[in-house]
């Protein structure tokens, strides 16, 4: 796993146990579920906004900030950036519209 995915995911795990009045993600995780789907909302709206306004540097900023508060909702979840990886190391190769249908056909059973 990337070195700064893995630090971030190391800081995010340890980040349960601050106290909430320091640390923002600590606040993101004692605010529960609802509170992270929130920011993620968020933050990928202004990811959108970002991208039809045509400013790089913005989609960048915008773009972090919407990947940081996934990881926030992974581990969250008790899950990490290694089982996304894991997860798109498994549907390389495979077409978009092959996996789609895989899972959609996994869901009907």
């Amino acid at each position: 796993m990337n070195t700064i995915l893995k630090k971030l995911t190391e800081t995010l795990e340890a980040r349960k146990k601050d106290d909430p009045t320091k640390s923002y993600t600590a606040s993101l995780y004692r605010d529960g579920l609802e509170a992270i789907l929130k920011k993620v909302n968020e933050e990928a709206f202004e990811t959108i906004i970002a991208a039809r306004q045509g400013d790089n540097k913005e989609l960048i900023h915008e773009v972090a900030d919407l990947w940081f508060h996934t990881l926030v909702l992974m581990a969250h979840k008790n899950l990490s950036a290694e089982d996304i990886l894991n997860e798109l190391a498994k549907r390389e190769g495979t077409s978009g519209i092959e996996e789609k249908e895989n899972r959609s056909k996994s869901k009907i059973i």
